[in-house]
């Protein structure tokens, strides 16, 4: 099974149909992007999840619970809800992955649900809410390279029916975000472009080590928590992996949407 890197963007995608990327994730079973077959279970790994240096999963029996982590949002997105039942078998199965890589211990969270980087899209690839799901988090004191080598550790998944995904962002600067008229600034451009091109050209090393190869690097991600989940989802793929641009738009001038499919070589 092939994973992805998608990015979330604003979580005004949950009810703005005027975003882009929208009808992309609404697309994403009638396309079947993930393939024809649905999966067992999905592992999302989201930038919304940061548990400094311990990996931890989210240990769930029942149904996930929606966790609105964001605030000043109409009233109208604090009432959806995407009551998917949790995959604890996956879960622990991640758990013990890690763990035997060398990335333990790995913490359990029995109460967590799921955050916006999971739900939102989800509701819009998956809408009936009826697969398992399970997340694990992100290390922003880490680097690529180790999120990349976590990626590895967890690419039996792939063989078992599990889909892998990273949510993040491609450009993430919250602070430099304009009218969604507007231009994409240089920064943004760059950044975009060198990224689209070093995952297509196979440079993983130079992605791994992207705060020091990328152009504007520290502009577009000033906090690496919207991209390592890339890192993680490329890393599930394996080294020789080959590389797929399946979406790519803009809002607010420089949030880009760039989104991966990662496919293992045979």
């Amino acid at each position: 099974m092939d994973t992805f890197f998608l990015s979330h963007g604003a979580v005004t995608l949950s009810v703005d149909e005027t975003i882009p990327a929208r009808a992309f994730y609404k697309s994403w079973l009638p396309a079947a992007v993930a393939g024809k077959q649905a999966p067992g279970a999905i592992l999302v790994v989201s930038a919304h999840w940061d548990t400094a240096a311990t990996p931890t999963v989210n240990v769930v029996h029942g149904t996930n619970d929606t966790i609105y982590d964001f605030h000043g949002f109409p009233e109208a997105m604090y009432k959806l809800k995407y009551p998917a039942p949790g995959a604890p078998d996956v879960a622990e199965r991640t758990k013990k992955l890690l763990e035997d890589a060398g990335f333990g211990p790995v913490s359990e969270d029995h109460g967590r649900g799921l955050d916006h980087g999971a739900w939102v899209p989800l509701m819009l690839m998956y809408p009936a809410a009826d697969i398992p799901v399970c997340q694990l988090s992100v290390q922003s004191d880490r680097d690529g390279t180790y999120h990349y080598n976590l990626g590895k550790a967890l690419a039996p998944l792939r063989d078992e029916g599990v889909l892998v995904i990273g949510t993040g962002t491609a450009t993430h600067n919250l602070s430099k975000m304009g009218p969604h008229d507007a231009p994409v600034p240089r920064w943004a451009s760059e950044f975009d472009t060198w990224l689209k091109d070093s995952l297509l050209d196979g440079r993983y090393e130079d992605v791994k080590q992207y705060e020091e190869k990328a152009p504007y690097a520290k502009v577009a991600h000033p906090t690496p928590d919207h991209f390592y989940p890339l890192h993680v989802a490329l890393g599930a793929a394996g080294d020789e992996s080959r590389v797929e641009l399946i979406h790519h738009s803009w809002t607010n001038a420089s949030i880009s949407y760039a989104s991966f499919r990662f496919t293992a070589k045979n």
